[in-house]
């Protein structure tokens, strides 16, 4: 053994160097214990959110029903004209045949409003649907108005006094002796996805904000796409390298960070103020959404085409492609897994903008999904945000229920962009 390698394992092995390996280790664990702790915070926090939405939202995803039975009488509703038709009588019909001790104008409003406001409605749908039940009766199972379903689902106490709580000891007692005939019930609320927003919460639901989204993200996808794609292309594989070039570069990087209230404000000033297309419009909050894409659609597009070896390029361009025929039967095709990811996550953050939205105008009140990109509209984030701001009980639930749908819609986004990625992904 030579005299260096003596020295050298009598440095490593000395009480310094020891001391100094037991520091560097236990720099390494703090390390690890950093990461585990920062990790275990997010995730502790993330179980917090999800839990109180859950908590909370749960209960808008079930509506109290109540089973009522309508006499359709030849006197209240005329065959000929069934639709100007005395649904409100038929009505107070019902209720009196099943509550017959209750008599006189105001205990029937007060028995009234045990059902929705709309229970007039939804009998004269049902006698258009099916005329023979003139004569006869029809039976329904309609919502309970807000009150009564927060009693129902145990949001309001019976415990506090009449005069904190906007149902009466006599309407709980109707809405108890409902119950025991078996009448009330609890069903999912399919109402909170296929009914439109309205002004009652038992009725108020997701379907135009989700057809609004739907539309919305349309526009940005076929706009941001083929645009982004395009210029990142020029910029990557065509473009000069010059100041000019480095100035786009540089500014489409700032872009990415600009906040979105910057892109709803030039939405509003450039769609709305200067070309005049309409307000609340999926078209234009689509536009405004796929300005504030683009700059991500294009940033991870060049960075999808730089991850493509060079020698991929290399072989094209010797085997006589042309450069066109090698970006594009080449390049973009290898690149395509990344750029599909890039997109999805783009629009996936674009789903749940709310700000430019509501520059643009999509918060508005819409009783009907839209049937066009033209047509006025809302979008999930801003239903979320109309619910959040509306004063009935019944809307707190609701508000939570529509963030755990858009959270859902989210996540599928992003499931997606993993499977895409992990399917198509070529490796060398």
């Amino acid at each position: 053994m030579s005299v260096s390698t003596i020295q050298a394992s009598v440095e490593w092995t000395t009480k310094a160097t020891a001391a100094h390996r037991r520091r560097r280790h236990a720099a390494d664990r703090r390390l690890r214990l950093y990461g585990i702790a920062a990790i275990s915070l997010a995730i502790g926090l993330l179980a917090i959110l999800i839990i109180s939405l859950i908590g909370t939202g749960h209960k808008a995803f079930v509506q109290t029903m109540v089973r009522v039975d309508f006499p359709i009488s030849s006197e209240r509703v005329q065959p000929e004209n069934i639709a100007a038709g005395n649904f409100r009588g038929v009505v107070s019909d019902a209720l009196s045949a099943m509550f017959p001790e209750v008599v006189g104008p105001p205990e029937l409003r007060s028995l009234g409003q045990i059902l929705t406001n709309n229970t007039q409605f939804m009998v004269r749908d049902a006698v258009i649907a099916d005329p023979s039940v003139i004569g006869g009766s029809v039976t329904l199972r309609v919502p309970a108005s807000d009150p009564f379903d927060q009693l129902n689902k145990g949001v309001v106490s019976r415990d506090i006094p009449e005069s904190q709580r906007r149902v009466s000891d006599q309407q709980i007692g109707w809405f108890d002796r409902l119950v025991s005939e078996g009448r009330v019930s609890t069903p999912f609320n399919w109402g909170l996805f296929f009914n439109a927003d309205s002004r009652f919460p038992e009725l108020a639901g997701l379907a135009g904000a989700i057809v609004g989204s739907f539309y919305a993200l349309l526009v940005c996808f076929l706009i941001s796409f083929p645009v982004g794609i395009a210029a990142a292309v020029y910029l990557e594989e065509f473009a000069p390298k010059n100041r000019f070039t480095d100035l786009i570069e540089v500014n489409i990087n700032n872009l990415a960070a600009v906040p979105s209230v910057v892109f709803g404000l030039l939405g509003l000033a450039v769609f709305l103020g200067w070309f005049g297309l309409p307000r609340s419009a999926p078209l234009v909050g689509g536009m405004v959404l796929a300005l504030m894409t683009l700059p991500t659609i294009i940033i991870v597009t060049r960075a999808a085409l730089k991850a493509v070896p060079p020698s991929i390029r290399e072989a094209a361009l010797g085997m006589g492609a042309s450069h066109h025929q090698m970006i594009a039967h080449h390049v973009l095709p290898l690149a395509l897994p990344g750029i599909l990811t890039g997109t999805i996550i783009g629009l996936a953050q674009a789903l749940g903008e709310t700000a430019p939205l509501l520059l643009v105008g999509m918060n508005a009140f819409i009783t009907s999904p839209p049937g066009g990109v033209m047509e006025a509209s809302t979008a999930l984030p801003t239903q979320v945000f109309i619910w959040a701001d509306s004063p009935e009980r019944g809307f707190v639930a609701r508000t939570s229920a529509g963030i755990l749908v858009l959270l859902g819609f989210l996540m599928v986004m992003n499931a997606v962009a993993i499977f895409l990625r992990q399917r198509l992904e070529r490796t060398w």
